[in-house]
């Protein structure tokens, strides 16, 4: 079994409807005793990392997240919510990987990045068969800076992590759910992973 992770911050049907174009069924939860027990979890979002937080920590799924032995794959948000901080809110997050969250510079570039960029330098299983650069939909104004769990880069007025990797746990800056062919193999390779 799936379970997409229920906090009240935007994208999950797109995610259950990706995930049933490549024949595969979700449930869509914030039970942390569901979660726990799935095959696999997805922790999607789109929205502000302070109140998404506060979901977290008062359903308990702040714990529940961090403890999961099964692979996991943030998107997006969750990606960054993975993360030790976040400038969004001054947030302190989950603390998976060791790098902080921050808002784009003002460079010239419009922000929030918003379209399709490619990512380049794959370390990760995530990204087995996909053609060198590939290019996946972003939609954000914040970013994950590079650091030892960096497992894919984009630029965008810098150099930031597009996906991280750490053990079991697995997330991307981008919407694979959004991504086309490129991002159903995304999907697929994750729901491969043993």
């Amino acid at each position: 079994m799936i379970a997409i992770i229920k906090y009240n911050a935007g994208n999950v049907q797109s995610v259950l409807y990706a995930l049933k174009r490549i024949g595969q069924d979700a449930v869509v939860t914030d039970d942390p005793a569901i979660i726990a027990s799935a095959d696999k979890v997805i922790f999607p979002g789109v929205g502000h990392a302070s109140p998404a937080m506060q979901y977290l920590i008062e359903r308990g799924l702040d714990k529940t997240i961090v403890s999961l032995k099964q692979p996991v794959l943030g998107v997006c948000l969750g990606q960054q919510l993975m993360c030790n901080h976040s400038e969004e809110g001054d947030t302190k997050c989950l603390g998976i990987y060791d790098t902080e969250v921050k808002l784009f510079p003002s460079a010239g570039l419009k922000v929030p990045q918003m379209g399709w960029n490619n990512i380049y330098n794959y370390s990760s299983v995530l990204f087995d068969g996909l053609p060198k650069d590939a290019y996946v939909y972003f939609v954000h104004s914040y970013y994950a800076a590079l650091c030892k769990e960096t497992a894919v880069t984009t630029d965008y007025i810098l150099p930031y992590s597009s996906a991280l990797e750490k053990d079991n746990f697995y997330a991307v800056q981008f919407h694979p759910e959004k991504s086309g062919v490129i991002g159903e193999t995304i999907l697929k390779n994750f729901i491969n992973i043993k």
